[in-house]
């Protein structure tokens, strides 16, 4: 009697807290992961990666215990110059073959304003982790018919060759053909 007391209580607690859980499902159609870089001092490139998955749980209305971890697939980075794509798939910066994915998973979030937030966690590309902080900016979240949706930008930069991304070249002016700085934007439409 005792056991089946226990249990029952087990489901009923494990029950409420699945339920308080919140998870949101990406909506691709309307999100995005982009990257800009400087090329040659002057001008800035831009790119984005094509297969991508982001989860996003949340228990809190206002975000402030949000769980997020993504996958990018290397492979599909897109710069509009199939050459160019080519060479960043390569050894001299993600080498796609061995390392497929770059992850980034958060470990804390903090609230800085009504709509802002800093994401903190490890991003990881090829074989190195190294913590990070996203910038966030929660657009809104809106009920439509087909659920509860929220918007979402999410801003950092990093420095390429701290994860490994090695090629340089030197233009006769000074400076790196491709910068050192690169800045990560992910727009996100999620949906409970």
């Amino acid at each position: 009697m005792i056991r089946s007391i226990f249990a029952f209580v087990l489901a009923v607690g494990l029950t409420a807290t699945a339920a308080a859980q919140s998870a949101w499902t990406l909506d691709k159609s309307h999100s995005g992961v982009k990257f800009s870089v400087r090329h040659m001092v002057i001008s800035d490139v831009e790119g984005s990666f094509k297969d991508y998955d982001v989860t996003f749980k949340s228990e809190k209305e206002d975000f402030s215990d949000a769980v997020i971890e993504a996958t990018i697939k290397s492979a599909s980075i897109n710069t509009d110059n199939e050459s160019r794509d080519g060479h960043l798939k390569s050894d001299d910066f993600f080498n796609a073959e061995k390392y497929p994915t770059i992850t980034f998973k958060s470990n804390k979030v903090e609230k800085t304003g009504a709509t802002t937030y800093k994401f903190y966690g490890d991003l990881t590309i090829r074989d190195v982790t190294k913590p990070v902080v996203f910038e966030a900016v929660n657009g809104g979240t809106v009920k439509t018919q087909r659920g509860t949706v929220s918007g979402w930008k999410a801003t950092t930069t990093i420095n390429r060759f701290d994860y490994n991304l090695k090629w340089t070249r030197a233009i006769e002016t000074g400076g790196l053909v491709v910068g050192s700085d690169v800045t990560i934007t992910v727009n996100a439409q999620v949906k409970k």
